[in-house]
């Protein structure tokens, strides 16, 4: 395949996505611009992933800090980098200049962590919360039982913003099965916001993925990570 190709291939699946995530604010009762896709690269190599600007996908998401690292010293400076698989603590301090967005803050741990290097930097660190909202036991992030109770700990953070809460749901061959772990998230986020001082805008809620995004965003997400439907079967390299 070669670039003109990848284009092609690209840019009808980012306009397919696009169509169901309008279908979806639709049936919502949402405006489109509310939802932000961030495209997920894992899948994929920075020569494939250089392509998605040109697009206008600005929004990218790395699982792994070394991935992060990779792709963003050989993509443009105006891609939006959002990190949503887990941050080792060894890894804050190169990850932290380089990211828009934290998606997956999932211990008080790496929240001190973070809150400490990010003391060293002019510009305040945006997270999000991870919640383990589907119960799942191999899951990271907080206990839904956990999050109001953490408000007296953010309101001290004086170097990180926290934007909102993120989840990924159990995998189900039906998404609409997916819809209370949504539900939940969304119940949470309203419960903290009330807790939280200003500066934490608690905007964003980061939920769903190629198999559930539009009942995630019937159910009021604002971030949706999508990688399997863009990038699934794309070739390692070009030609």
């Amino acid at each position: 395949m070669n670039r003109d190709e990848l284009h092609a291939v690209l840019s009808q699946r980012f306009q397919a996505i696009e169509e169901r995530i309008r279908d979806a604010c639709a049936r919502a009762g949402r405006k489109r611009e509310e939802v932000t896709l961030v495209a997920v690269t894992k899948m994929i190599t920075p020569a494939i992933a250089i392509v998605l600007p040109d697009l206008g996908i600005t929004d990218l998401g790395a699982s792994r800090p070394q991935d992060l690292w990779l792709k963003a010293e050989a993509l443009p400076k105006n891609v939006r980098w959002h990190l949503v698989g887990h941050l080792q603590r060894n890894k804050i301090e190169r990850t932290l200049p380089l990211v828009h967005m934290v998606h997956s803050v999932d211990s008080v741990r790496l929240l001190d962590a973070m809150e400490k290097e990010a003391s060293r930097w002019t510009r305040k660190i945006s997270v999000l919360l991870e919640v383990n909202a589907s119960r799942e036991p191999n899951k990271l992030g907080f206990v839904p039982d956990q999050v109001t109770g953490l408000a007296a700990r953010l309101n001290a953070l004086q170097n990180l913003r926290v934007e909102g809460l993120m989840t990924m749901a159990a995998l189900e061959e039906d998404p609409q099965n997916c819809r209370p772990t949504f539900i939940l998230l969304r119940k949470l986020h309203d419960q903290l916001r009330g807790k939280l001082d200003q500066r934490h805008a608690l905007g964003h809620l980061s939920m769903g993925m190629t198999n559930d995004f539009e009942v995630a965003i019937e159910e009021g997400a604002t971030l949706v990570r999508i990688g399997t439907a863009l990038f699934e079967g794309l070739p390692e390299a070009l030609v």
